[in-house]
């Protein structure tokens, strides 16, 4: 089985601080589909389209992180904001919710988290928008066990133009 580079996945995810981490240890793979993985993986590819929109803000909340409400092809999803995260993170419950059927999913790759090790499925979500901020095309993997809340990551953030962390709030810039 072929060793990927790792995909990381981290956050605090409580009132108390603890953190989460989550972290992409292996694909599980048919040889031949993994050495296509890799062969894939070393050709160019296009540039991912940058966000689109104006500026926009997320208010820190209460617990002291940054609660994003986004909408995700068509439908809200809360999301924890978490510039640790290499990407976008669904729970089942949430991916359910935007039509994306868990049990249909072919979980192979394996994840660790603090409630020991899970399963992650990639799946590319066509939009993601934060206040009139938009990402098409976004990255992201539902986890299947162990990731209480999702979490809104690099590839994701890492499309706009900058963002910034102030007292009060996040401020994404497309």
């Amino acid at each position: 089985m072929m060793r990927v580079a790792g995909v990381a996945l981290a956050a605090a995810l409580s009132a108390v601080g603890a953190a989460k981490a989550v972290v992409i240890l292996q694909e599980h793979q048919p040889r031949a589909h993994a050495q296509d993985l890799a062969l894939a993986a070393s050709t160019p590819k296009a540039a991912a389209m940058p966000a689109t929109g104006g500026d926009a803000q997320v208010l820190k909340g209460d617990d002291g992180h940054y609660w994003a409400q986004a909408n995700v092809d068509g439908s809200a999803v809360k999301f924890l904001v978490d510039t640790g995260a290499s990407a976008v993170a669904l729970t089942p419950e949430d991916a359910q919710r935007l039509g994306i059927q868990p049990s249909s999913l072919e979980f192979n790759y394996k994840v660790s988290t603090a409630n020991g090790e899970a399963r992650a499925a990639k799946v590319t979500l066509a939009s993601v928008s934060v206040s009139g901020v938009e990402v098409r095309d976004v990255e992201a993997f539902v986890i299947e066990n162990g990731l209480s809340t999702s979490l809104l990551g690099m590839s994701f953030l890492g499309r706009l133009s900058r963002f910034e962390a102030t007292p009060q709030a996040l401020i994404l810039h497309a």
